[in-house]
């Protein structure tokens, strides 16, 4: 028979990361989102708390713990902020992850202490302006020259790339043509302040304003020969693979937003007066929160499911793309409906799920988008 319950060491971190977002995120974010300014003390704090380090082994600094660990603190982050919740995503899933999965023993014992500390943040830079979905159309070079990567090319939407905390970057790159036709890609990390290497400024964007976000350029950017990550003409297949982990991360969060726009609701229904009651009172709010809950749960079981398989060993990539396809779009739907609920007071960015209106669209696009998703879906079912 199943059973979904957590086990207490899990039940155990959710609580604390819940307590750690409502008492020291949510009374801050608000002003880093009108900001646009990236929090470092508040990263500092969650690095303090282990969620950088949650599915890594002890041995290099991390927690011991398992992926879904990560999954359930990123749910819980993302029910007060999604900036922040994407920032331990990203350090996790694409700063430390690729080394942990694909580097050498020297790579592990030298980057990923200070990354599962979150001491330092790590980035990974694959989507290149004009690719998109298409990031098998890499542009950006790297060529073997006296025992250096001289790396020429740029990447665009990078999370993590220009903090004061951001110590690596690591880059797909054409190292070369196969012999059997097409490009040869491989990953190498590059870290910050290589000369040749440039961070641009961070980008005005629709939502996840306290996260950092920028475009990257490399000149001439040359790099020791053994940065080189796993194996040489495997870096696009590596990345792929760490896509589909990261989905079911994507969709935690997602799952967070949404749950977030449920907690909202309710609380502004008990609060809210209209025509001498509560708005809580209307069968038009109790569906629409209703509803919420419904799709919240929902999507819940379905990242649920697919860090089941993956932590079982078994196939998961059409788990993960039916997790990250339907939760996002729950998010986004939830944004909606709670936007609806609070009226006008939905449309203010002091209001969380103005926010929340704001961040939930990315959901749809990052990480694959939901059109990316069902091509997914549909290829493992045989269609096509």
């Amino acid at each position: 028979m199943l059973d979904y319950r957590l086990s207490d060491e899990t039940e155990s971190l959710r609580t604390t990361v819940r307590e750690f977002a409502q008492e020291v995120i949510a009374p801050q974010i608000g002003e880093f989102y009108e900001r646009d300014e990236f929090p470092t003390e508040i990263v500092r704090q969650m690095g303090e708390l282990g969620l950088f380090g949650l599915p890594f082994p002890e041995e290099y600094g991390g927690g011991g713990g398992t992926y879904f660990d990560l999954c359930v603190a990123l749910e819980e982050l993302a029910r007060v902020d999604s900036s922040m919740a994407i920032t331990v995503e990203a350090g996790v899933s694409l700063g430390a992850m690729p080394i942990f999965r694909f580097g050498t023993e020297e790579q592990k014992r030298e980057w990923l202490p200070r990354l599962c500390a979150g001491e330092a943040l790590g980035a990974f830079g694959l989507t290149e302006a004009g690719g998109g979905s298409d990031a098998g159309s890499t542009r950006t070079t790297a060529r073997l020259e006296d025992g250096h990567w001289v790396i020429n090319g740029s990447k665009a939407f990078i999370t993590n790339s220009g903090t004061d905390l951001t110590e690596l970057v690591t880059v797909t790159a054409v190292t070369g043509d196969k012999p059997q036709g097409g490009k040869e890609i491989s990953a190498i990390i590059v870290p910050s302040g290589t000369p040749g290497f440039s961070v641009g400024k961070r980008y005005s964007k629709v939502g996840w304003n306290a996260s950092d976000t920028r475009e990257l350029s490399f000149d001439d950017c040359r790099v020791p020969e053994e940065n080189l990550v796993g194996q040489r003409g495997r870096g696009f297949a590596q990345f792929l693979s760490i896509l589909d982990e990261g989905r079911i991360a994507i969709s935690a969060l997602s799952v967070g937003l949404a749950q977030g726009c449920v907690d909202e609701s309710i609380k502004y229904a008990a609060e809210r007066e209209a025509f001498g009651q509560p708005i809580g009172r209307n069968q038009a709010i109790q569906f629409m929160i209703a509803d919420m809950e419904v799709r919240a749960s929902t999507a819940r079981l379905a990242y649920y499911r697919a860090a089941e398989k993956m932590l079982r060993g078994e196939p998961f990539r059409r788990e993960a793309s039916i997790a990250k396809l339907y939760s996002s779009e729950v998010a986004m739907d939830n944004a909606r409906y709670a936007t609806q609920v609070h009226g006008g007071y939905g449309f203010m960015n002091e209001f969380p799920v103005g926010r929340f209106y704001r961040d939930a669209k990315i959901l749809e696009i990052g990480e694959g988008t939901s059109e990316v998703q069902r091509m997914l879906i549909a290829r493992d079912l045989g269609v096509g």
